[in-house]
């Protein structure tokens, strides 16, 4: 199988890659809000030569790109949404809206993404099948692939896989993880709200304490992951705010925290959801409070098929070279890319973007997030070699 140098052509389209990342960058915008960022793309489709939808679970667009032999239809997914963080930065494309930024990279995907298209586009009379390239909204915790699903915009036609990447600063400029198995965790939230009786800050021993009920509840949780899950599993269990009281003089009545379960198996999601309840049950009883509990399914584990994994990989040494291909220990973020991956074999890709020696190395979610630009044609000519590869495989599976 002879695939295209679709580096050397991404290289080519560099300074344009780099264009739409600027400009995405300084025009952030949230979940489900990504208008213009949509009609940049569904524009940019259009001149391609791709079958545009746009309004796809509200602000999404796919392009179906048709190749020039009968064929399968492989999946390319691009999330498109920022993030409600005011960014810090000197850079000439600052966002200029405040209060929002694009924290993780997804106004490089959007590039990569265009990249991808176009050169796939180009080679579209050699394609054995049809690529359909699905720029989604609402990645970061809004429900986005799920609403994609929900307005049955894979089954016309339906893809028999699917390949997504995420630009990554903790790795170096270059460097690609693409392996079967899990990758990244499944994620709950957590509601927790603690209901005692309230009253005069002189006077404790007339009410129950929220506040004294939620620092036991707060130190028995740390336990859970401690004490009940089995130390070759792995979980998380987060609380991230507490609020609660209202002056120096009362007694809280209720005080409401938040959190985040992070688990790659069901039987140890289940055991920390199980742990928690008995845990809530007992203290609070314990000193007379009541508690309400609502856990939210975000998103569930990112686990790569294998058969995918391995063209990923093989893409991978074509695009960036055999010794930057590397394995990556699993995360314990999220992605609901994973939502595809329940449905279809896929596999979604890491790709390094950090670069230290120039200052591009903040985490993602930073207000000082950025990421090196070099990355971008890597990342183009990663997804369209790799959508490639598999329509040729499935091609040369049906040959007698």
């Amino acid at each position: 199988m002879t695939l295209p140098d679709y580096r050397a052509e991404a290289e080519a389209l560099a300074a344009q890659l780099t264009a739409w990342r600027r400009d995405l960058h300084a025009h952030p915008e949230l979940a489900f809000e990504e208008r213009r960022t949509a009609g940049i793309v569904a524009a940019t489709l259009g001149e391609l030569g791709c079958e545009v939808r746009t309004g796809v679970a509200q602000t999404g667009v796919i392009g179906l790109l048709s190749g020039g032999k009968p064929g399968p239809t492989v999946m390319v997914r691009v999330d498109m949404d920022a993030l409600p963080i005011r960014e810090i930065s000197d850079a000439p494309y600052v966002s200029q809206v405040p209060g929002v930024m694009h924290a993780c990279g997804h106004d490089g995907h959007v590039a990569v993404g265009l990249g991808a298209a176009t050169l796939l586009a180009r080679h579209a009379a050699e394609l054995p099948g049809q690529v359909l390239l699905l720029f989604q909204p609402a990645e970061e915790g809004l429900g986005g692939a799920r609403a994609v699903i929900a307005d049955r915009a894979l089954e016309d036609p339906t893809p028999a896989a699917a390949f997504g990447l995420h630009l990554w600063n903790t790795m170096p400029l270059g460097r690609v993880a693409a392996q079967a198995g899990p990758l990244m965790a499944a994620a709950d939230v957590l509601r927790i709200v603690i209901r005692g009786k309230g009253g005069h800050g002189a006077l404790p021993h007339e009410a129950v304490d929220a506040i004294a009920v939620t620092g036991q509840v707060l130190s028995a949780l740390q336990t859970i992951v401690s004490r009940n899950v089995d130390p070759q599993e792995t979980a998380v269990l987060t609380i991230g705010t507490v609020h609660g009281g209202s002056k120096y003089n009362v007694i809280a009545e209720t005080v409401e925290m938040q959190g985040t379960i992070r688990t790659f198996s069901a039987t140890v999601r289940e055991t920390v959801v199980t742990r928690l309840m008995v845990l809530l049950d007992g203290v609070t009883a314990g000193f007379g409070a009541r508690y309400t509990l609502e856990i939210t399914d975000i998103t569930r584990a990112v686990v790569n098929d294998g058969a995918m994994a391995e063209i990923a990989r093989l893409s991978a040494n074509q695009v960036v070279g055999a010794k930057n291909v590397v394995w990556q220990p699993p995360f314990m973020v999220s992605e609901d890319f994973s939502e595809y991956a329940e449905r279809m074999p896929a596999c979604f890709m890491l790709l390094g973007s950090g670069n230290p020696g120039i200052g591009l190395a903040e985490p993602h979610h930073s207000p000082r997030f950025d990421f090196d630009e070099d990355a971008l044609p890597l990342g183009a000519a990663l997804l369209a070699t790799a959508a490639t590869r598999f329509l040729h495989e499935r091609a040369e599976q049906r040959q007698p």
